[in-house]
Formats: C-alpha cells, sequence, structure tokens
C-alpha cells in the first residue's frame, strides 16, 4: 500500500507541477521576478523566476493527499511553504534580500522540522560503537539541512540542472527509505521527485521559466528532511553514506568553490564562474551537454548508493561475501571512474589542451602560454574556448 502511495505522490505532484509552472511564469512577469541574462549567466533571454512555487504546489497537493496530517507533517510541509516564500521574495527584488536575510530565513524554516523531532540524535557507524549526538543533535541538524540548501542553491545554475539532479536524488531516496519502512519520508521523497520532473519540462534547455530561489531552497529543505527522516534516523549501518553519496555532485561543487572562495579571500556568498556548470561552458560545452553529463555523474553516485543498501555483500556474522563484494566494488569503480573522467579530464585536461591551441593563435610565448592557463585554471576566469 505504501509504494501504491508513493506512486500516486509522485504522479500528482508531477501533474501539478507541469501544470503549475506556466503559471508561475507569467506570475514572475506581472511582479518583476525576471532573471535578464549578463555577467555570470549563461542564458541569453530574459527569463521569469518563481519556478519554486510550482514545485511547492505539487509537493503540498501531494503531501495533503498521501501524508497522514500528523505535527511532523505540518512542520515539514509549513517549513517548506516558508522557505519558498523566503525565496519568492528573493527572486522578486531586484537585488536581492541580503544574504543574512537569507540565511535567517533558512534557519526559521529548518527549525519547523526539527522541533517537530525531524533530526538526528545518533548515527550507526560500521564496525563502530552507534554514535550519541544527545541535545547536540538539534542544532547539528539545523546546520545540516542549511548547508544542504545552499549546497542545491550552489548548483541552479544552468537550464535544467539543479531539478535533473534533485529529481534523481528525491526518486533515490524514496526508494532507499521505502525499503528502510519509513514511509512517510518515502512518500515525500517520491513527491519531491515527482513535482522536480513536472517543473523540468519547463527548465529544460532552452528553459521557459527558472525555479529561482524559490525553488533551489525549497528542494534543499526537501531533501534534507528526507535524508534525516527516511535514512539518519534508522539503524542501516551505512546510512550515514547515503546521503554523501547521493548528494556527492552539489556537494561537491558547492565545496570546490567555497573553497576557491575562502582561498582568493572573498566572501562565501560572493558569485563567480567557479561553478563545474561554468567551468564546462568555458570548455566548450552547450547547456545541454553539461547537464547531460552532471546528470550522467549523478545517476553513477545514485546507483552506489542503491548497491549499498541492495547488495549483500557481506554476510549477517559481517563477513563479506565474495561474489557480491565484487558487484559492490563495481558500482564503486562505475561512481569513481565517472567522478575522476568529469573533475579531471573534463574540466583540467581538455581545458588545458584547448586552451593552449587558442592562445598559440595570438603569438603568445610558451611561458606566456603557461603562465595564462596557470592563472586561468586558478581563478577560474576566462573566456569560453573555441574548440
Amino acid at each position: 500500500m505504501e509504494y501504491l502511495d508513493a506512486l500516486w505522490a509522485f504522479l500528482v505532484a508531477a501533474l501539478v507541477g507541469l501544470l503549475a509552472t506556466p503559471l508561475a511564469g507569467r506570475l514572475a512577469h506581472r511582479v518583476g521576478a525576471i532573471d535578464r541574462p549578463g555577467g555570470r549567466s549563461l542564458h541569453l533571454s530574459p527569463t521569469p523566476r518563481l519556478g519554486g512555487l510550482a514545485i511547492l504546489a505539487g509537493v503540498l497537493l501531494a503531501g495533503v493527499l498521501f501524508l497522514p496530517w500528523s505535527r511532523e507533517t505540518r512542520a515539514i510541509l509549513g517549513g517548506g511553504a516558508l522557505i519558498a516564500l523566503v525565496g519568492a521574495v528573493d527572486d522578486a527584488k531586484e537585488d536581492g534580500l541580503s544574504p543574512v536575510v537569507k540565511l535567517a530565513g533558512q534557519f526559521v524554516a529548518a527549525l519547523a522540522p526539527v522541533l517537530a523531532d525531524v533530526r538526528v540524535e545518533n548515527i550507526t557507524l560500521p564496525f563502530l560503537e552507534p554514535l550519541d549526538f544527545g541535545q547536540w543533535g538539534i542544532p547539528l541538524t539545523l546546520l545540516g539541512m542549511v548547508a544542504v540548501m545552499n549546497v542545491v542553491n550552489f548548483t541552479d545554475g544552468v537550464d535544467g540542472l539543479a531539478a535533473g539532479v534533485c529529481t534523481i536524488a528525491a526518486a533515490t531516496f524514496a526508494v532507499i527509505a521505502l525499503s528502510l519502512d519509513r514511509v512517510d519520508a518515502g512518500v515525500l521523497a517520491a513527491a519531491t521527485a515527482g513535482a522536480s520532473v513536472g517543473f523540468l519540462r519547463h527548465n529544460f534547455h532552452p528553459a521557459s521559466v527558472f525555479m529561482g530561489d524559490s525553488g533551489s531552497n525549497l528542494l534543499g529543505f526537501l531533501l534534507a528532511v528526507i535524508a534525516v527522516q527516511g535514512v539518519l534516523k534508522t539503524a542501516a549501518v551505512v546510512a550515514l553514506f547515503f546521503p554523501l553519496v547521493i548528494l556527492a555532485v552539489p556537494a561537491l561543487d558547492a565545496g570546490f568553490v567555497v573553497a576557491k572562495r575562502i582561498k582568493h579571500r572573498r566572501p562565501v556568498y560572493s558569485a563567480d564562474r567557479w561553478h563545474f556548470h561554468h567551468r564546462f561552458a568555458n570548455i566548450g560545452f552547450s547547456q545541454r551537454r553539461t547537464v547531460l553529463y552532471l546528470y550522467a555523474w549523478t545517476i553513477s553516485l545514485a546507483a552506489l548508493a542503491l548497491a549499498l543498501r541492495f547488495v549483500p555483500y557481506s554476510e549477517d556474522d559481517g563477513t563479506l561475501n565474495t561474489g557480491w563484494a565484487a558487484v559492490m566494488a563495481g558500482f564503486g569503480v562505475l561512481a569513481l571512474a565517472a567522478s575522476l573522467y568529469l573533475v579531471v579530464v573534463l574540466e583540467i585536461l581538455k581545458f588545458r589542451r584547448f586552451r593552449e591551441r587558442q592562445l598559440r593563435r595570438q603569438e603568445l610565448s610558451e611561458q606566456e602560454i603557461e603562465e595564462e592557463i596557470a592563472r586561468e585554471v586558478e581563478t577560474g576566469e576566462f573566456e569560453p574556448v573555441e574548440p
């Protein structure tokens, strides 16, 4: 029965997301929530934001229909509505909200489910005793949820990327949560995946609507809630690894960008062109090709997470099953190969080869070429490469 509820939640949320997205786009035109091209943007024409309100509508309706109307559900849906509203105000304001106000909104929204017991109090670790956080579980969960919101927000920079990655992540969480008998989290994850894929129909390149901060913050909030409610609060030995693997692509992107900003003494919240999608664009990738490569990377990691859950690589006494352990290793190698290919080969080595060819046309010396490439790789500031 719970699997049917999850399926229906997915379908209802997808239909609402599909139908409500054009309405959200019209509302964006009315209130002036328009993303105009220029600067670090990759789109070429003014595009309405507020697509996140359509995602919110899908999740809210599916949640009301298929989740128990408990204190926990009300807190989750209420917190989601609040963070979507904060994001919508940020989208509508010409200069946006200040980073402090946005961060405060994220913490207040996250506090709602945390106070309703959606929090991590202990974690089961492989080969170790369970780690009990006690009262520290509240602030740690709050920080984790706000971090996931910002991680997803950082990912939203090219048509269809955040929506597609979140669809894959939410669908993976739904399967894992349902298998762990975390029905409510599984249904919520299915609704999140459905609303995201319905919106994605309008957001894939060339996008007619952007999700804006209303959508990226909402999806980050929901994925964080699902990770806590459906995975981290279980006794599964590898529970901690599920969200780390499933959300690895946006987390790596955010970590890479934040590290660069700190290294160059720039504010963590400042905008730049150091994100994976910007760097892929700079080596000559189209938006569609960039997104499809990042989808493939996300899917390879999602497959690893599913393998961690379902492949019986160890016996009941903890000893490894050689055959299944080899299968498990295969999924790990696939995910690692995809990661190395995209992060190293595509982002650094391929760029260097193309950029050397381009700079030689400018009749620069070898030393000047090497110095310029080193600067561009270091800062992420360079013009798009023409292969």
